[in-house]
């Protein structure tokens, strides 16, 4: 079997990783719950739950791969029970239905930077719209831009952790990172854009209520990968001496960084025309073509390399973080049935391409493709988010944090005391009682119990 490789630069672990965290759901998801819930004072409030949730809930997941340095069940399992393999397999299974729908929307962002580049998202809000109806009714373009999205993703997993992962990590990180600066600036310099500016960093302290407590807390589990098993999966790669306190906080700090640009990309350029934001698909492929058609109407081109920019970076986005998703399950078929990596990366390429063409249908050419009453689409997004995520992040932190040996747990935090030990009983204490609890807590903020 070939060699598992593993990254090869510090600067690779922090791209990779945290590319696998910025995704679509920085842009369209964060920044209006930002705004929304009390600009920069949510801010803050996100930030103390990612130190009370997203960075133990991080370290505890590189210490079971980077211990292991294999795929995530074997990873699990390694830690002295056969049977917390189905932690692991519960993230693979997990990352894997992931990204059969969300290969979905980035088959459509993918449609709309050719689109963007042809110049057909220019025209009034009835065009735009009628464009987005027509597209995702089509009984096969989105499928096909979805298997494209899919083949894509597959092309770069086949090549291998330093070769395909590492290297694209390298090169679209830091482009996606210029193209949102590049379009921050742009977007501030609009004629009243200082009002969405206002709305999403002006703190309101009096909007902070124990349901804007609960949605910083359900942001920071989702948006840091926790329970997919991707960071298991990518701390298999890691360096024996990789630093992984150190890491989390990096990789925390550059996701937040990421999507709060986003909000200042967003926000500026819809209020200087007057559009009122709103988050999910609709923000993207409805709301801005229109804010850039009339922001950026007095730019050379009409805001055509404006749409351009923004589609490529929401390709991006999205790339990076289907990377991941797809070598959890690339790295379990290599090592678990002994399969030549080109071989295992093609069974999660059809696999996936299976789930995003029939959820793609179910959202658009045939609705009858539904379980329990949701379009298939939905269902998936509702059995991951709601129930397996939460599941496999709330078991990895009891058995880390109750059940597994100690010392092993500390060997690993402080790299065998080759790091400062100081900050160990602080993570210990957080995944024994902060994480677990946090982590009923959104799981029950989403069935409005909480």
């Amino acid at each position: 079997m070939e060699s598992r490789g593993n990254f090869g630069s510090r600067i690779g672990v922090i791209l990779a990783t945290a590319g696998s965290a910025i995704g679509l759901g920085n842009i369209w998801r964060f920044p209006f719950t930002t705004g929304q819930n009390g600009g920069a004072a949510f801010i803050l409030v996100y930030f103390v739950c990612v130190l009370l949730l997203g960075i133990p809930g991080m370290v505890s997941e590189f210490i079971v791969g980077r211990r292991a340095q294999t795929n995530a069940a074997r990873a699990y399992g390694s830690l002295g029970r056969k049977e917390w393999r189905f932690v692991g397999y519960l993230g693979i299974l997990t990352s894997t239905i992931i990204l059969g729908f969300y290969a979905v929307v980035a088959g459509w962002c993918l449609q709309y930077l050719f689109a963007a580049i042809a110049g057909q998202l220019t025209g009034d809000a009835a065009y735009v719209l009628n464009y987005f109806k027509t597209f995702s009714s089509d009984p096969v373009k989105p499928c096909l831009w979805a298997v494209a999205f899919v083949l894509i993703t597959h092309l770069v997993v086949a090549m291998g952790v330093n070769k395909g992962i590492e290297r694209v990590s390298k090169l679209l990180m830091p482009l996606l990172l210029l193209i949102l600066v590049i379009l921050v600036i742009a977007s501030c310099m609009l004629p009243g854009s200082v009002a969405g500016v206002e709305f999403l960093l002006k703190p309101d302290f009096s909007k902070v209520t124990g349901d804007v407590f609960l949605d910083a807390l359900g942001q920071a589990f989702f948006s840091l990968s926790l329970g997919t098993a991707c960071l298991c999966t990518y701390a298999s790669y890691f360096k024996p001496d990789t630093n992984l306190l150190k890491s989390s906080v990096q990789i925390a700090l550059l996701d937040s960084g990421i999507a709060i640009l986003a909000g200042l990309m967003i926000f500026p350029a819809a209020f200087s025309v007057g559009i009122q934001p709103d988050s999910g698909p609709s923000l993207i492929f409805i709301t801005l073509p229109n804010v850039f058609n009339q922001a950026f109407a007095a730019f050379p081109g009409n805001g055509y390399v404006i749409s351009c920019l923004f589609y490529a970076l929401l390709v991006f986005a999205a790339l990076t973080s289907t990377i991941s998703m797809h070598e959890i399950g690339t790295a379990f078929f290599h090592e678990e049935l002994r399969l030549p990596r080109n071989h295992a990366t093609w069974i999660l390429t059809v696999v996936c391409s299976v789930i995003a063409v029939l959820c793609s249908l179910s959202v658009g050419a045939n609705k009858n493709i539904a379980l329990f009453g949701m379009p298939l689409l939905d269902f998936c997004d509702f059995l991951t988010a709601k129930l397996m995520l939460p599941m496999g992040a709330f078991l990895t932190s009891i058995i880390l944090g109750w059940l597994v040996n100690r010392q092993m747990v500390k060997d690993e935090f402080t790299n065998k005391e080759s790091i400062q030990e100081s900050f160990f009983p602080v993570y210990m204490f957080a995944i024994r009682y902060i994480v677990p609890l946090c982590i009923v807590m959104v799981f029950l903020h989403q069935f409005g119990i909480l």
